[in-house]
C-alpha cells in the first residue's frame, strides 16, 4: 500500500507553537496538501460530502493537527490502565469498525503535537500508582501507524517508555509500515500488537488495509527487532469454511515468527458482535454490506454500560472457543490468551 497522504489538513493555530506542529506544517506543505486553520480540533467544518458515504470517505482523507488540552487520560479496560492520547481515527475503512459509531459520520484523523505535555501527564499517573507498573494503550481510538511517517509520535513514545521503570506501552495496528520503528530503543517496554483476520474477511470488509500476508510479514520484522509481540484476532466470524481460513492465518504466523519471539506472545480473541446503533450506522455508510447482522441469528447480551449487543449463540461461541484454544495450544503453546469474548 502507498503511504497515507491526506487530501486536506486543518491546523489549530496553537499547534504551530510546538516543534512537531511546525514540522508537520512544513511536511504537508511539501506534499502540496491544502491547509486551513480551525479554532478547535473537535469542531471541523469544511469536509465535503453530499451523502453519508461521501462525508465518511472524505473525512478519512482529512488530517487535523491540534493540541490535546485535557489533562486527564481515559481509562482503557481490559487492555491497559489508561489511554495515551496520541491521535484519533485512521484512514482505513473497515465495515464493522466500532469507531464508525464512537466518532460519528465524519471520523477525521487527528494528531496531537504537545507530546511532551502528554508524557508529563503519563509520568504523574505512573507516580500515583508506584511501585506498581502502569500500562498505557496507544491505539484505543486510532491506528497510529499510517501517520507515523509524518509525526514520529510512536517512535518518540516507544523510546519514552523504554526509559520508564514503572511505565509500559502497548498499541495495535492493521498496517505494515513498521520499518521506522525497528530501531527504536524500546527495551522490551512496548508490546507491539497486530490486528489480524482470515484473508477472506480482510478482502471483503477491511478496505484500505494491507493483506493478511503483509501484516504477518511486518509482525515477523517486529519480532526480530525484539519487541514483545501480540495479536488481536477480531472480529472472528462464523462462516462456511471459517476453521480452515483461521487455520491458514495461524499457520502463516507459525511459518514466519522466529522461535525466540514465542516465549512472550499474547492473543486477544474477539468474536463478531454489533449493536442496533452500530448496524444502522454501518448500513448508512456501506449500504451494500454483506456483514452478518441478522438479529434473529444472535442472542442479546448487555454491555458494561447498559447497551445491548447482538452476539453469537452459546453453541457457536463454544465452537469458536474450542477451535481457537486448541489451535493456539498446538502451534503456540507458550502464548497467553488474554481473553476470548
Amino acid at each position: 500500500m502507498k503511504p497515507f497522504v491526506p487530501k486536506r489538513a486543518f491546523f489549530e493555530p496553537e499547534a504551530l507553537e510546538y516543534p512537531l506542529g511546525k514540522e508537520l506544517y512544513e511536511k504537508l506543505q511539501a506534499l502540496a496538501v491544502p491547509i486551513k486553520f480551525t479554532g478547535s480540533h473537535n469542531r471541523i467544518t469544511g469536509i465535503p460530502g453530499n451523502t453519508a458515504q461521501e462525508s465518511f470517505r472524505e473525512a478519512k482523507r482529512t488530517l487535523v493537527v491540534g493540541v490535546r488540552k485535557s489533562v486527564d487520560f481515559a481509562g482503557c479496560k481490559p487492555s491497559a490502565h489508561y489511554q495515551l492520547p496520541l491521535n484519533t481515527s485512521c484512514p482505513s475503512m473497515c465495515e464493522y469498525c466500532y469507531l464508525a459509531t464512537t466518532l460519528g459520520k465524519k471520523p477525521y484523523l487527528r494528531v496531537y503535537v504537545n507530546i511532551e505535555e502528554i508524557f508529563a501527564r503519563a509520568e504523574s499517573y505512573m507516580a500515583e500508582r508506584a511501585p506498581e507498573i502502569t500500562w498505557f494503550e496507544g491505539a484505543a481510538t486510532s491506528d497510529p501507524i499510517p501517520t507515523e511517517y509524518l509525526t514520529g509520535l510512536l517512535s518518540k513514545t516507544i523510546e519514552f517508555f523504554g526509559r520508564q521503570e514503572l511505565g509500559r506501552f502497548r498499541f495495535v495496528t492493521k498496517h505494515d509500515k513498521v520499518d521506522t520503528l525497528l530501531h527504536a530503543r524500546h527495551n522490551g517496554h512496548t508490546r507491539f500488537r497486530f490486528s489480524l483476520n482470515a484473508e477472506p474477511i480482510i478482502e471483503k470488509y477491511e478496505h484500505a488495509t494491507p493483506s493478511m500476508s503483509a501484516r504477518v510479514a511486518a509482525a515477523a520484522k517486529v519480532a526480530q527487532a525484539g519487541y514483545p509481540l501480540g495479536f488481536i484476532i477480531a472480529p472472528i466470524f462464523y462462516f462456511p469454511g471459517w476453521q480452515e481460513e483461521y487455520a491458514k492465518l495461524f499457520e502463516a504466523l507459525d511459518a514466519q515468527l522466529p522461535e525466540d519471539a514465542r516465549h512472550d506472545l499474547t492473543f486477544e480473541l474477539i468474536s463478531h458482535r454489533f449493536t442496533k446503533r452500530a448496524k444502522n450506522t454501518i448500513l448508512d455508510l456501506f449500504p451494500e454490506t454483506t456483514l452478518p447482522m441478522d438479529e434473529s441469528e444472535r442472542k442479546l447480551k448487555y454491555g458494561q454500560f447498559g447497551y445491548v449487543k447482538y452476539v453469537y449463540h452459546s453453541a457457536v461461541m463454544g465452537e469458536i472457543k474450542a477451535f481457537m484454544e486448541d489451535k493456539l495450544a498446538a502451534i503456540f503453546p507458550q502464548a497467553n490468551i488474554e481473553y476470548l469474548v
